[in-house]
């Protein structure tokens, strides 16, 4: 019985595993089968794939929107951002630090060079510091703390409309809005640096320092450089208190003339200052005619824009030179977002145009000065600055380096500086006979269904806004503009801002200067209406950076954003000259310190005051500083020990020594006399100018 159970369990197992085998096998087949209708279903999609492929058409690549040039934007600050934390935090601390190399103070020092004459220095345009005495509720918390200059630029971003209603003056006056007052920043520290680590005068005061200079002796004038400069006195008493400063730092330091040291822009608010002191009261300072002669040992003008400067013009004419105007065309439409609604350049422009001040940088003297349509003082020269040598000078009397400057300006085609703003290349380069002429009589301004709505677009607003489309046309119609038509422009384009800062300066020539309308303020400021004072003794110095790029004259387009409440032209930045042309991108070059033209910092010196003329009848001794442009050679050098460029020039340790020892007692021709390189004498001897 028991054999016979294991028997049958035996024949179990046997046809369990049977089963299971033949089951197994059976799941082989089945499983290879489903791989082959996996196989064939594979090739029939591929194949239906390929045909839709086919079929279907190629796909177009993305455009570019303006979110696309925002994301890029900000990703790019973002990383930008991160890389400098990253670095500041975690590399030694003895690599980020820029090695101090010792500035000519250590070593005239050593000389025995002391301090002598008491220095004052006036700054410019935009490097002053700007603070908050009274504002409106957005800016609260702000009492006395930097709007502008001195590392204040977070509040750019954490209330930029705040900010620049708090910038802007009165529409109508000039002066300041109601319930606002800013108030230009007192002493050294308001123009030391125009932001931490971005020095303006500190290298300068560092170095006077060194050899005993001190709060008793140096001083800095500030002012609100937005105010005219008749309005500075007028709401700030500041040419009176600086005319107070200096006699008592004369009186103060042993009765020695005081060496003022002006930068940019200061340097005609100093002008004006000199003619302002021996003016009699109420629009004098009632120093009477030897006040100059008896206080003032030199006048040391560092990038002085004489003559105005061209950017001035398209700052006014569309808010932008040509780093805004490389900026916008790398991310277009970013600024001018409809979507955004940022209306950055409708802003900007709102706020500039309240400022009476930029209005004295316009260019002066007219075609006389900067040339017609078809000639100008720098004609048959081109800024192939590429090739430019950038050896260095020896201080020698009279030291005219011609040679350097036929390396730096090689003659190629002719560029008709004259034409300061060109609708279209073909404007810019054609014969005059060819062009329509602007004539004054066409800049009317009309009423029409045409105009824009003032109120329709948001709060942004600018002149243009006022202006008919037909004469926002009739403005470019392939037409070129010379500076003196140039004005007849910005009377039509910007008509308020131009009658109200016309009552403050003067761009023209005057045929006889002792015709007694020039003894008004508006005439002070411009060195081809105005006398020097009778100050035989006074030295008067232009020094500035040569070998850079300047911005000359420009080509402009109608903007391609018509909607309203916007500004109707911009710099064509598309438009470029061959290689070796002075025309990249919608801007004509010149020889300069990147803002200030040689033309308008150097003429001055060379001819309109060398010698006795009508314009300084005393004789006035001028001496020409140029300091040709090195660049760093390394990021560890900063900004450079031998930089020209307006602002940097401030740390160039040459023009420093000169300051220094000017100062300590020495005579323009002990430092040297002329210093030249670019080619100020040519076209200075090309202006036909009676003296």
């Amino acid at each position: 019985m028991a054999s016979v159970l294991r028997f049958r369990k035996l024949c179990y197992v046997e046809s369990a595993v049977k089963c299971t085998s033949v089951g197994y096998e059976s799941f082989e087949i089945d499983e290879k089968l489903d791989e082959k209708e996996e196989d064939v279903l594979s090739a029939n999609n591929f194949a239906l794939e390929i045909n839709k492929k086919r079929k279907l058409p190629k796909r177009q690549p993305k455009e570019w929107r303006c979110l696309d040039s925002c994301c890029w934007i900000i990703g790019y600050l973002c990383t930008t951002w991160w890389l400098l934390l990253f670095c500041y935090h975690c590399l030694p601390v003895t690599l980020l630090r820029v090695p101090e190399l010792p500035g000519p103070g250590v070593r005239l020092k050593r000389e025995g060079l002391t301090a002598l004459h008491p220095v004052v220095l006036v700054p410019g345009i935009v490097t002053g510091g700007l603070e908050l005495w009274e504002g409106r509720p957005c800016a609260d918390g702000l009492f006395r703390k930097r709007l502008w200059g001195g590392g204040s630029f977070t509040q750019i971003f954490k209330r930029p409309l705040c900010l620049l209603e708090h910038l802007s003056l009165h529409y109508e006056t000039g002066l300041d809005p109601q319930g606002i007052r800013v108030r230009a920043v007192p002493g050294l520290v308001g123009a030391d640096y125009f932001a931490p680590g971005y020095f303006v005068w500190a290298v300068l005061i560092e170095n006077l320092a060194k050899i005993g200079y001190e709060g008793k002796n140096l001083h800095m004038a500030a002012y609100d450089w937005r105010l005219s400069f008749q309005n500075t006195e007028i709401r700030d008493h500041a040419l009176t208190r600086l005319k107070s400063k200096i006699e008592l730092m004369y009186i103060s330091n042993g009765y020695k003339k005081v060496v003022a040291v002006p930068h940019s822009m200061g340097v005609i608010y100093f002008l004006h200052f000199l003619k302002w002191v021996e003016t009699p009261p109420p629009m004098g300072g009632g120093g009477g005619p030897g006040w100059c002669a008896k206080h003032i040992k030199a006048v040391m003008n560092i990038g002085p824009a004489f003559l105005g400067v061209p950017k001035a013009v398209s700052n006014l004419f569309s808010a932008e030179g040509k780093d805004v105007s490389y900026i916008r065309a790398m991310a277009p439409g970013v600024f001018d977002s409809e979507i955004l609604g940022l209306q950055t350049f409708e802003r900007v422009m709102r706020m500039a145009r309240t400022w009476d001040s930029i209005v004295s940088l316009l260019p002066k003297g007219g075609e006389v000065i900067w040339g017609n349509m078809d000639r100008s003082p720098e004609e048959g020269h081109v800024c192939d600055f590429s090739k430019k040598s950038h050896s260095k000078t020896s201080l020698t009397t009279n030291n005219v380096n011609n040679s350097d400057v036929k390396r730096g300006f090689l003659v190629k085609d002719l560029a008709n500086y004259g034409r300061i703003i060109s609708f279209g290349k073909p404007a810019s380069v054609l014969h005059s006979s060819k062009l329509p002429t602007a004539d004054s009589k066409e800049f009317s301004r009309t009423s029409t269904s045409e105009n824009f709505n003032n109120f329709s677009c948001g709060e942004a607003w600018t002149e243009y806004d006022e202006m008919s489309r037909q004469s926002i046309q009739n403005v470019a119609a392939d037409k070129a503009y010379t500076t003196t038509t140039l004005l007849d422009l910005l009377r039509f384009v910007a008509p308020k801002l131009m009658r109200r800062a016309e009552a403050h300066f003067s761009h023209g020539i005057a045929e006889n200067l002792d015709d007694p309308k020039y003894n008004h303020y508006k005439y002070w400021s411009n060195p081809l209406e105005t006398k020097l004072s009778d100050a035989p003794d006074m030295e008067i110095y232009c020094m500035y950076g040569v070998g850079i790029p300047t911005e000359r004259s420009y080509v402009y387009k109608l903007s391609p954003n018509s909607r309203c409440k916007s500004i109707p032209y911009q710099i064509d930045n598309s438009v470029h000259g061959e290689d070796g042309s002075c025309l990249k991108g919608g801007v004509y070059f010149a020889d300069g310190d990147e803002s200030v033209p040689v033309l308008s910092a150097g003429f001055m010196c060379a001819k309109g005051w060398r010698g006795r003329t009508r314009f300084n009848p005393s004789g006035i001794a001028t001496y020409i500083r140029e300091y040709r442009h090195k660049p760093p050679t390394s990021l560890m050098e900063g900004r450079g020990i031998e930089s020209g460029s307006h602002v940097d020039i401030m740390g160039n340790f040459a023009l420093i020594e000169d300051i220094m020892r000017v100062a300590a007692g020495a005579t323009g021709d002990e430092i040297g006399g002329d210093q030249i390189h670019s080619e100020i004498i040519k076209m200075s001897e090309r202006i036909n100018l009676g003296l």
